[in-house]
């Protein structure tokens, strides 16, 4: 069996280069265990590299930045089996300012839009913190702005299942699988740009049962499969602030305490028959350079 694991930033984005290598090397690891041959794209471009490794591979995942998800899954996705989030919901999640509106319609908390005043102004199509910041300036092209939630910073880490049919996709019915709750590190700077640091995992929390049933609820109403992350700020109630349709930094720490191996999970969930659970031992905490360190 051979896997294609694109990622993109190593080769092509070096401020995100060590998070893509991080994230690359655990999915390697475990595709290897479970008996694949990996393959990933060389330095050319990206597209192309895709189409040309994805026919002679068994399953393909591509790891990019929000705002490229879309496009590089979609090239996978007419050559191979894709384990990661469809194309047509990664496109919906990579525009913030959209996803806010689906989630919202479905009473989905999520932060009010601001357009004055002391207020986290963020790109519309951003990946992670790059780009958001706390002020009371004005927006820029391609910016929105929401009101400022002060809370805890923490994410839910899921796999999403589908099945496969002959012409389309058909939800199996399985529920999101919860890997685990995280807790993130982030702050925010003198100059009011919101740093992220990395974070730890898994965390118990005494609001993690209203925690889980919203982001459960949230990969549910916008179709995410495969592994995606949603990011909470918990104050008066749980907010989802982003929602990431593709691996996230959080995975290095999971995989370092799960016993099941991620590779068969995100196979299995991408044909519909996800395990009921997972297993996590311990508690680790990592940083954006993939770092693990245990408690």
């Amino acid at each position: 069996m051979k896997a294609l694991l694109a990622e993109y930033t190593v080769s092509h984005d070096p401020s995100l280069a060590p998070e893509g290598a991080a994230m690359l090397a655990v999915l390697s690891q475990s595709f290897a265990r479970c008996g694949y041959e990996v393959v990933s794209p060389g330095a050319g471009d990206f597209g192309d590299e895709i189409a040309r490794l994805a026919p002679s591979c068994d399953v393909g995942l591509v790891i990019a930045p929000d705002h490229l998800l879309s496009r590089y899954t979609m090239i996978l996705e007419q050559h191979t089996h894709n384990i990661g989030c469809g194309s047509m919901s990664a496109a919906v999640c990579a525009n913030k300012v959209h996803t806010a509106k689906i989630l919202r319609s479905y009473g989905i908390p999520v932060p009010d839009e601001m357009n004055v005043g002391r207020r986290v102004v963020k790109p519309v199509n951003g990946c992670g913190a790059a780009g958001v910041r706390l002020t009371e300036g004005p927006a820029g092209p391609n910016e929105f702005g929401q009101r400022y939630i002060d809370g805890e910073h923490l994410s839910v880490s899921l796999v999403g299942s589908r099945v496969v049919g002959d012409a389309c996709l058909y939800f199996s019915g399985a529920p999101p699988l919860v890997l685990a709750l995280n807790r993130q590190s982030v702050n925010v700077g003198d100059d009011g740009a919101f740093h992220y640091f990395g974070g730890e995992t898994p965390v118990g929390h005494p609001r993690g049962a209203e925690i889980l049933t919203l982001a459960k609820k949230t990969v549910e109403v916008l179709g995410c499969q495969g592994y995606c992350g949603v990011d909470v700020v918990l104050a008066d109630r749980a907010y989802v602030v982003d929602v990431n349709a593709r691996i996230t930094t959080s995975l290095v720490g999971i995989a370092a305490c799960m016993k099941e191996e991620i590779a068969e999970i995100l196979v299995a969930a991408s044909k519909g028959v996800p395990p009921a659970q997972v297993h996590l031992y311990g508690r680790v905490k990592f940083d954006r350079a993939g770092k693990v360190t245990g408690e």
